[in-house]
């Protein structure tokens, strides 16, 4: 929780003009958005367009977010956090404050996005998010405090998209920021190191909490009652496999358990891939005799059956829906 002091020193009213010392951008306040534990984040408005102010007495924490953001930008295909926009102090009778400005991100959170449109779209929420995570991971990032609340979904079409880059810490460094729920050392599943892992983790929580949008509190805590509650509700039986090796830290990189997932979706493990090869290769190069000089054509009419029954394979469900949007977002990876 932010403290009372940097609270009163960024409380500031809609109306207020925030001139920069150096740049001498002018913004407009129009509402406060949300604070924590260092800063507070207003919406408001420069030249006609809406953006995101962050302001707190703290340089450092200014510096450090202002960095990551900077990282955000230089990981090419990655839309996962918002924009820098401007970097500057502003003068004070009560003192200076450091901000910085960003894009500002419309849209719901993810657990209204998903109640509004259905739980069918969590897992390619997920697919989107853990693209993301792979390549912040591979540029030296942990994104620390990863919850529902930080997850906007923009579009169309849907995208998934980072509102607090507050916790964002370099790998190997203690986590600077974190929600108990989303804590696998809060769980007793692990320590509070910055590694890959430890957003995974994150994630799976999220994807439990879809299921308990009110989330719900620790009584023996560890797996035994997490692997209970996913059990209790049908949603999450088919992800039970994922969500169970991400808080067992099983996963090293983003990319394994989005894979896992993809396998989920297709109902193609690898091996099954290879024994379904196997098989193909085996009825191609043994056909009836009296089927020879058709070959080539029964070829190309197997290859045109497996690709469709491939792409059926691809829903989340059965349902025509499902299997439009999953083909549309993958194709945006």
């Amino acid at each position: 929780m932010m403290n009372h002091t940097l609270k009163s020193l960024c409380k500031i009213s809609p109306g207020t003009v925030i001139t920069g010392k150096w740049h001498s951008n002018q913004y407009t306040i129009l509402k406060e958005l949300g604070y924590g534990a260092n800063g507070v984040v207003y919406l408001a408005n420069y030249h006609n367009t809406q953006v995101a102010l962050k302001m707190s007495d703290n340089g450092m924490s200014i510096t450090s977010e202002v960095n990551v953001l900077k990282s955000f930008a230089k990981v090419q295909g990655s839309a996962l956090g918002p924009s820098l926009l401007d970097v500057d102090d502003w003068k004070t009778n009560r003192g200076q404050v450091s901000f910085y400005v960003m894009e500002y991100i419309k849209g719901p959170d993810l657990l209204s996005f998903i109640e509004q449109k259905g739980k069918s779209w969590i897992v390619v929420l997920m697919l989107q998010l853990l693209s993301d995570l792979e390549k912040l991971h591979q540029n030296g990032w942990v994104f620390g405090d990863l919850k529902p609340e930080n997850l906007i979904v923009t579009g169309p079409p849907p995208k998934i998209r980072c509102i607090d880059v507050g916790g964002t810490t370099i790998a190997g460094r203690a986590i600077k920021e974190f929600t108990e729920f989303y804590d696998r050392g809060y769980w007793g599943l692990g320590s509070r190191v910055a590694e890959p892992s430890y957003d995974l983790f994150s994630l799976a929580m999220i994807m439990i909490n879809t299921a308990y949008p009110k989330r719900f509190t620790k009584s023996t805590g560890g797996l035994a009652q997490l692997t209970e509650a996913i059990r209790q509700k049908p949603e999450l039986h088919s992800l039970e496999k994922v969500i169970e090796n991400a808080l067992k830290g099983q996963y090293t990189k983003a990319r394994q358990m989005r894979q896992d997932l993809l396998d989920l979706l297709t109902d193609e493990s690898p091996h099954k891939q290879r024994l379904k090869s196997k098989a193909a290769v085996k009825n191609i190069s043994t056909p009836a005799p009296d089927l020879n000089k058709n070959k080539p054509k029964t070829r190309q009419q197997y290859r045109k059956k497996k690709k469709k029954t491939g792409w059926i394979e691809t829903g989340v469900i059965a349902a025509v829906f499902i299997i439009f949007y999953v083909v549309i977002i993958l194709k945006l990876f």
